[in-house]
């Protein structure tokens, strides 16, 4: 039964979020028109959720995970990473965290060429920064970027 835990877990934590967005009131029609509503997002993932977490049971009911080995420095440095991302995002600037972090991620992970990972870094949090500006009309929190570009 122990092999049940962590599909629990995720199944607990899905069945909690589909019921908080469940409570979400309803857009009008005048915002939303033909789309969809606000809360169907968040439960579409949950009911993935739920679906994977399924099939996750169902793998350790028919083959129990062996004994996992003590993380090392790739994961804690990850953790440390994801929350450098917080502050950096907070009081600096959302894109330049991406930037940033995923800079450091990619030479944490291995990459040795120094210039396609900061051609990542810089690349990836511009294609997201124009994809929600220009075409989905999304605006980011103000930063030193972000103020530069809204001027």
């Amino acid at each position: 039964m122990r092999f049940l835990i962590i599909p629990g877990v995720i199944t607990a934590f899905s069945i909690a979020v589909i019921c908080a967005a469940v409570q979400l009131e309803l857009s009008p029609p005048m915002i939303v028109g033909d789309s969809l509503q606000p809360r169907v997002f968040p439960i579409l993932l949950m009911v993935i959720n739920l679906i994977l977490a399924a099939l996750l049971a169902s793998q350790y009911r028919k083959e129990s995970p062996g004994k996992v080995q003590r993380e090392g420095l790739r994961t804690w440095g990850s953790i440390a990473l994801f929350l450098m991302f917080y502050p950096i995002t907070v009081y600096v600037d959302m894109m330049i965290g991406i930037a940033v972090v995923m800079f450091a991620m990619c030479l944490l992970w291995g990459e040795r060429r120094v210039l396609v990972a900061g051609t990542l870094a810089f690349a990836t949090p511009f294609v997201i920064f124009f994809l929600f500006d220009l075409v989905l009309r999304v605006r980011f929190p103000r930063g030193l970027f972000t103020n530069w570009y809204y001027g």
